[in-house]
């Protein structure tokens, strides 16, 4: 998630590879790792910008129950670790395609009012985000494996007043069919 402010649509990241990327953010990002947990964005940073502050919860309700109730969770592979151009931000990409851009997608068409985001959609969890990188900090960084897929479970909505921690506004659990 960028630092700003907005209602932010994040999944966050159970299980061991959550664990994991909590673990790296701690020792190379302890901001970061207070401010939300392990989490991959799918509305706020890319393919659609953040909502605006004053969108009321019922509507984002309203937009984003049919989609968690028709979306099957999913367990997606991280790629390797990427230094984001031009930027001292660490993240771990995940395959643009598929299930998550589909996801993405439904939301980005969901009638909610999302401002323009800067960059195409690039689904990834961030590593490192605050810190001014050393050679040494960004070789370490750029050396993690997370070899647990990223778990999306559920769809968190987050209101983001940086430099405040942010806060979850509601939670909405993905029950659509796992298809095998």
């Amino acid at each position: 998630m960028s630092a700003s402010f907005g209602i932010f649509i994040l999944a966050e990241l159970p299980g061991a590879a959550g664990a994991q990327v909590l673990s790296v953010q701690q020792q190379f990002d302890p901001k970061l790792a207070r401010l939300t947990p392990p989490h991959v964005t799918l509305a706020g940073s890319s393919g659609v910008g953040a909502m605006p502050t004053d969108t009321p919860l019922e509507r984002i309700r309203d937009a984003l129950e049919p989609i968690a109730r028709t979306t099957a969770p999913m367990e997606l592979p991280f790629l390797l670790p990427h230094r984001f151009m031009q930027t001292e931000i660490i993240s771990l990409p995940l395959d643009p395609h598929g299930p998550l851009r589909t996801l993405h997608e439904r939301i980005a068409r969901s009638g909610l009012p999302f401002r323009q985001a800067r960059f195409l959609f690039s689904p990834h969890c961030t590593l490192s985000f605050y810190p001014t990188l050393t050679p040494k900090s960004e070789r370490e960084l750029l050396a993690v494996r997370v070899t647990d897929p990223a778990r999306i479970e559920k769809l968190q909505i987050y209101l983001t007043r940086d430099p405040q921690p942010a806060r979850k506004l509601l939670e909405l659990t993905l029950m659509g069919e796992v298809v095998e």
